[in-house]
């Protein structure tokens, strides 16, 4: 058996008493090849009694490709929960021989068309939807896009996430909300993203219109005065970055958070539990995000050798001082 245990084509190769290039002709399905059935069916039943997965980025230098997963991700993704998925995905994909590149998509240049005709991937994936320029590269280049977030295992972040900030709320008594959005544009496609739950939940409970409202470090004060003047009491932020600003702006406003102006955010960063209050957020399960994400790409390379996961909630709310 091979070091640490992993099985190679040798060991399939013993196995099933045939070459090792007997063994690459069978499991690459390679033309113009004389092989018994017999001689086929052995390899195939070697292979699956040692667990044998092929390295699917060397069969791929070998046919002119990289072998590569490019793993996008977009500019509305704000926080660590990219990142932390796209590191699980990596490592579980390096263990079945692919190498998962990521890419952090940029605004004014063409980074995502450069690293396509780059790397020649198999397969590109996302946690959220990619920009125009991003999209554009990926579908001119008519390679398989598994967009994480529309993936059944998931049920509807957007939604599911909006209702349970929502629900929070109106069980603490707010019936007046608001969605805190950057006043900065390059990030105002995460709260794109973020509002329609919110706006969604909301009209489930029958609240009036949720109030928009921008932020700024420069400005938040005045921001929140506008808020509070409106009856609002209540602020959905489109980040835990974002509530932390809305936050600075209750403080400098001279109100009180949760009494004046409650705050509630997204994604659990390590800071909300530091700020003051101590902010009220959403956590995502980064395992099981990555687990559905990680079962769509193999199923789209041909390599699943599972049921897909099961729906399941990935979020939950952790509720702390600023609600």
């Amino acid at each position: 058996m091979s070091v640490e245990g992993r099985p190679t084509k040798a060991d399939v190769a013993r196995r099933a008493n045939v070459s090792t290039a007997t063994v690459s002709y069978v499991l690459n399905n390679s033309e113009g090849r004389t092989i018994s059935a017999q001689t086929r069916a052995a390899v195939h039943s070697a292979a699956a009694e040692l667990g044998y997965r092929p390295n699917l980025a060397a069969r791929n230098l070998a046919r002119g490709k990289s072998g590569v997963v490019l793993y996008i991700v977009p500019q509305l993704a704000g926080g660590e929960m990219p990142m932390q998925v796209g590191t699980r995905m990596t490592t579980e994909l390096t263990r079945r021989g692919i190498m998962q590149v990521q890419l952090f998509e940029t605004e004014h240049d063409d980074a995502v068309a450069d690293a396509i005709n780059q790397l020649q991937p198999i397969a590109v994936t996302s946690l959220f939807p990619l920009g125009r320029k991003a999209s554009g590269a990926v579908t001119a280049a008519a390679i398989p896009h598994i967009c994480v977030h529309t993936l059944p295992g998931l049920g509807d972040p957007q939604y599911s996430v909006g209702q349970l900030r929502v629900d929070h709320l109106v069980a603490r008594g707010h019936r007046q909300l608001a969605f805190g959005y950057s006043g900065d544009p390059r990030w105002r496609a995460l709260g794109d993203y973020w509002i329609d739950g919110v706006r969604r939940a909301a009209q489930r409970q029958g609240l009036p219109e949720v109030v928009v409202q921008a932020f700024t470090p420069a400005d938040s004060a005045a921001a929140v005065g506008e808020l509070h003047a409106a009856g609002v009491t209540a602020v959905c932020a489109q980040s835990d970055e974002l509530a932390f600003v809305v936050l600075d702006g209750i403080r400098r406003a001279g109100l009180r958070c949760p009494d004046d102006l409650a705050v509630i955010g997204v994604d659990a960063t390590a800071l909300s539990p530091f700020s003051t209050p101590a902010l009220t957020t959403v956590s995502f399960d980064r395992s099981a995000i990555a687990e559905v994400a990680l079962s769509a790409v193999l199923t789209e390379l041909g390599l699943a050798d599972d049921a897909a996961p099961p729906a399941r909630d990935i979020a939950t709310l952790v509720v702390r001082a600023s609600t």
